[in-house]
């Protein structure tokens, strides 16, 4: 009888602590601010040459102001480690930069798209210390190409590098993220953004380094390595505890969701789904739904993840729903 007393005591103790713990902030909607991430490489893969009209539409139409664009090892180094080429990177940052929109740069080998590791051809056979230096050499270049842009105005270091089982990738060591930081650091002093997986992380090791956190917001997924779909049975509430704790013993000068899910997500490509099978983890209402979670997490600014998505359903699919529904967004 006192073991299950005392057992009691302990959840009555343990539920009062992650109550207080899971409490904070939201902010107004007339502080909340909204970017989007846009990747040229799975643009492309979409709509072909039209990438470019993508990203004209997410400016013009969408007004979108604020992005995450991922600088691609591999589509600036295509044919060797000597060759930089900065030609479409160029060209969507001077479309940014006359419409006055700010960039967040994302650097090195791990970043937003799938396979998550871009990497060239000619580094993949070539050893551990070898493609480090190569690594380090591609940053270096591509901040110090960039560094002048008043566009851009925070360096995103790798993605989500402490998310060990994602990804077709090797194991990104915490010596070599470090060292990635101080070289950024050393050619420039915007901010440094980390980010981390909302639902499947720990964040302390990513916010300690970080001046800007991101972190991801996925409601509705498909696990490979459950073989089905999962709906993560957490709440608003989940965020909150997660930054009060991390704040224990990290403090970022800002917090921002990164990554927050308006795209489907299956066991194969959404261009190969049915519209019932993308129903499962997105449609007009889980899109309306994340938006309005994302509301009561304790965040101030968003960069939702699908633009590329919702052009392709409006050009190809003829579906222009979710373009319709995130121009309201972007435009409150």
């Amino acid at each position: 009888m006192k073991m299950f007393k005392k057992i009691f005591v302990f959840l009555v103790v343990l539920i009062f602590i992650i109550f207080v713990a899971s409490r904070g902030k939201n902010y107004p909607d007339q502080e909340l601010s909204y970017g989007a991430t846009f990747s040229k490489k799975h643009s492309e893969s979409l709509v072909g040459e039209k990438w470019r009209d993508n990203f004209i539409a997410a400016l013009d139409d969408l007004n979108i102001k604020k992005f995450r664009i991922p600088a691609y090892w591999d589509e600036i180094q295509k044919n060797n480690a000597k060759d930089f080429d900065y030609t479409d990177f160029d060209w969507q940052i001077d479309e940014a930069g006359e419409r006055e929109a700010q960039i967040i740069l994302a650097v090195g080998y791990r970043l937003p798209r799938w396979p998550e590791c871009h990497t060239p051809e000619w580094s993949k056979n070539v050893s551990s210390d070898e493609n480090e230096k190569n690594i380090l050499a591609y940053i270096e270049e591509t901040v110090k190409h960039y560094r002048n842009r008043d566009a851009i105005v925070a360096w995103q270091i790798e993605n989500e590098p402490f998310l060990k089982f994602f990804g077709n990738c090797p194991q990104l060591k915490k010596d070599f993220l470090d060292k990635e930081i101080a070289l950024v650091k050393k050619l420039d002093n915007r901010p440094i953004v980390i980010t981390d997986s909302g639902e499947l992380s720990l964040w302390v090791e990513a916010a300690s380094r970080a001046d800007i956190f991101g972190t991801s917001l996925y409601l509705n997924t498909f696990s490979d390595k459950l073989h089905s779909y999962v709906h993560y049975p957490i709440g608003p509430w989940f965020f909150h505890l997660k930054k009060n704790l991390t704040s224990l013993f990290a403090n970022p000068k800002k917090w921002v969701v990164i990554e927050m899910q308006t795209e489907p997500w299956g066991p194969i490509s959404y261009t190969q789904m049915s519209e019932k099978e993308k129903a499962r983890t997105m449609d007009l209402k889980k899109f309306q739904e994340t938006i309005n979670f994302g509301k009561k997490s304790g965040f101030s600014e968003f960069y939702l993840w699908g633009l590329e998505w919702w052009y392709w359903e409006k050009e190809i699919k003829n579906n222009p729903i979710f373009w319709e529904e995130a121009k309201k967004i972007y435009n409150q």
